[in-house]
């Protein structure tokens, strides 16, 4: 996989195209190396999307560390009056969701790198969050990840994020609870994955 989380892949591109399901439609995408997962939809991601729940239909919605976008692009289906934030370090990543999403007409997706976004909105506020974190990156890095965005979501929305069991799922349910304040639940569990669904208290 290489190192997919850095702003310029190593790997030399090699763009392919993908047949994959999303919201219960075949769709052709593309995907490239160093990305994450370019092969396939990973099954986190697809245990993700299974069993995260209905789409925000409005809003602000984001997918935290989007690859080459099928989260995004599924919420973003599933919800055309939301606008989709596609947020991802690699610039190769945010390449590939911005063609995906543009193939597969879906306007209201945007893409950014975290620095950009947040300095071009510094009071961004989310209604949602759904996201197969870069656990691999390390704690130090995906604990920092998480102060950054957690903490943005509105009164009342939630997170839904897809980690695998043996990678410590349950310690870090107990960390977001423990450090940020955030009620956080086990959603689903399947297929060696956990849903963690992190809750934001109403006004």
């Amino acid at each position: 996989m290489g190192h997919y989380f850095t702003n310029e892949p190593h790997a030399a591109s090699a763009p392919r195209t993908l047949t994959v399901t999303l919201r219960g439609q075949e769709v052709q995408v593309s995907t490239d190396a160093g990305v994450f997962s370019a092969a396939r939809l990973d099954p986190g991601t697809t245990v993700l999307l299974a069993q995260a729940g209905e789409v925000p239909p409005s809003g602000t919605l984001l997918d935290l560390g989007c690859g080459w976008g099928p989260i995004a692009l599924t919420m973003a289906m599933a919800s055309p009056g939301a606008r989709v934030l596609a947020v991802d370090v690699n610039t190769r990543a945010l390449e590939l969701t911005a063609q995906n999403a543009e193939r597969l007409g879906l306007a209201n997706v945007v893409t950014a790198t975290p620095e950009d976004l947040l300095t071009a909105e510094p009071d961004l506020r989310l209604d949602a969050i759904w996201s197969n974190p870069p656990i691999r990156v390390g704690k130090a890095v995906l604990h920092e990840m998480l102060r950054t965005w957690l903490p943005r979501l509105a009164p009342g929305a939630t997170a839904q994020l897809v980690v695998a069991k043996n990678l410590g799922s349950d310690s870090l349910q107990r960390w977001i609870t423990s450090e940020l304040g955030l009620p956080t639940s086990r959603r689903a569990s399947a297929k060696g994955f956990r849903v963690l669904q992190v809750s934001t208290p109403e006004e």
